[in-house]
């Protein structure tokens, strides 16, 4: 009898066992009327079973450890062939641009998206640059493609953004062709699509136009794509449509994405409190 036919044996007559056990053991109990006696037939009987349970798992899990071992050889070597990945690898890819328009200056930090999600209510990214390199909370961020969110969040060698795929999140955007604006936000549904809402009912949209963003926030650089208009609802009553678009990044396969500093971002700042 092999190792596992044994244990299958033991695991399906121990009930058996057991019951006949007990049973003798209340044959006994019924035969005789000493409480004392009684009680110490059934201190026995539950030893007994313990014992039996205990030698069952014993036997059961020795011959189980041969499908352990195993399992944790596999991993040990996978875990061997991702140690490579277990140590951070930074890129010092950062480049300007100068926009002579506006007379602003953008850095651009490149970073990999080591965990993502898209499908809660509030979703968050989490990418392995840091203050160490730079990275500051209130950021913008883009992929190659383009918009994705700001960053929460930041310890000295990670950062969390908020992508637009979270019910907090609201980003100043425009239609590229005719320049009206919006402000764009998710309704939580479908990660491939989110809404522009405070755009005047009286526009008129064409097939596919693009949505960018405005450039009015001190965040995101003006005509980064945020996503292509599906269909616009007016809201009834308000005056304004509720646009659906399909989002130019696909945050499920989101892999890299870009940091943007605003160089002068803390000047404008101060300007707009002075304001106030």
């Amino acid at each position: 009898m092999n190792r596992n036919r044994l244990t299958n044996v033991l695991k399906r007559y121990d009930y058996v066992v057991i019951f006949l056990l007990l049973t003798v053991v209340s044959a006994v109990l019924m035969s005789r009327t000493s409480y004392y006696q009684s009680s110490k037939l059934v201190s026995w009987a539950n030893a007994v079973a313990g014992g039996w349970y205990q030698w069952v798992h014993g036997v059961s899990g020795y011959f189980d450890l041969k499908g352990e071992n195993d399992r944790l050889a596999a991993e040990n070597a996978m875990l061997k062939q991702q140690m490579a990945s277990s140590y951070i690898s930074y890129t010092d890819s950062i480049f300007t641009v100068d926009d002579t328009v506006y007379h602003q200056r953008y850095s651009y930090t490149e970073a990999r998206v080591i965990k993502n999600s898209w499908s809660q209510q509030n979703n968050y990214i989490m990418i392995n640059k840091g203050s160490a390199h730079g990275i500051k909370v209130d950021q913008a961020v883009i992929s190659p493609d383009g918009i994705v969110g700001v960053v929460m969040s930041v310890s000295k060698n990670f950062a969390t953004i908020m992508p637009v795929l979270h019910s907090d999140s609201r980003n100043s955007v425009k239609v590229k062709r005719t320049g009206i604006s919006g402000t764009l936000e998710w309704d939580g549904k479908d990660y491939r699509y989110a809404q522009v809402v405070e755009v005047p009912a009286t526009h008129q949209f064409e097939d596919n136009d693009t949505i960018v963003t405005s450039g009015m926030a001190n965040d995101f650089p003006e005509g980064v794509p945020v996503g292509y208009v599906v269909d616009a609802e007016p809201l009834s009553g308000s005056g304004f449509y509720k646009v659906n678009i399909r989002l130019a990044t696909d945050f499920n396969k989101l892999d890299h994405v870009y940091i943007i500093n605003n160089r002068f971002r803390e000047e404008q700042e101060k300007l707009m409190r002075n304001e106030n």
